[in-house]
């Protein structure tokens, strides 16, 4: 869920930077959006390998 939140939280700041014509508060904002993203990648690898386990656990 910490993906969501950072996603949610980088596009406000790049929104109200953008808006406002803060660059340092846009640029913060394009980080938080692009960790975001980067957990939700890494959660989803979790779940391939989890996937992956539970099939062959469940084959012996």
């Amino acid at each position: 869920m910490g993906e969501w939140t950072d996603k949610l939280k980088g596009r406000v700041k790049e929104t109200v930077g953008t808006a406002t014509g803060d660059r340092e508060l846009e640029a913060e904002g394009k980080k938080d959006t692009l960790k975001g993203a980067v957990k939700e990648k890494i959660e989803d690898a979790k779940r391939v390998i989890k996937d992956a386990d539970d099939e062959v656990k469940g084959r012996r």
